[in-house]
């Protein structure tokens, strides 16, 4: 059984107000694959976690939406504030390492590179990278990136 699968489980038995079982599966979760994906956040249909979600860590109240390719070692967490965790669009692309941190929101389509630190919100079709992450149009050359 894969992990995404498992956490697919542990969510419905969350939703069901099922006691235990559902932390249970996430303890299995966390030991066969290092994945923090509590029951209780929202991850949409067709998400892909790379490698099974090696070193993910997903906050409980983060909102993944349709067709996301996560890959390993990402983080989507809070910042320590009260006031949110990130919101993720459909069909996004999340590169490995990539922090997203706080109230933020990633448009449908967006791509995240690897290791960005993602501090604020990235509109739809766009491209985030770098520390903190600068917000670029997709489809540019490599060469124009540089300069």
């Amino acid at each position: 059984m894969a992990a995404i699968q498992i956490f697919r489980l542990a969510h419905r038995l969350h939703r069901w107000r099922i006691p235990l079982l559902p932390r249970l599966l996430y303890g299995v979760n966390r030991i066969l694959f290092a994945l923090v994906l509590p029951p209780s956040a929202s991850v949409g249909r067709d998400v892909l976690l790379g490698y099974q979600g090696l070193g993910v860590v997903i906050h409980k109240d983060s909102v993944i939406g349709d067709r996301v390719r996560i890959a390993p070692g990402v983080t989507i967490g809070g910042r320590g504030e009260p006031d949110g965790v990130p919101k993720v669009g459909n069909d996004v692309v999340i590169g490995t390492g990539a922090k997203l941190l706080g109230p933020i929101r990633v448009g449908d389509g967006a791509q995240i590179g690897a290791n960005a630190v993602v501090l604020t919100d990235v509109p739809a079709a766009t491209l985030a990278v770098g520390i903190p992450a600068r917000i670029l149009p997709l489809g540019r050359s490599a060469a124009q990136l540089l300069h």
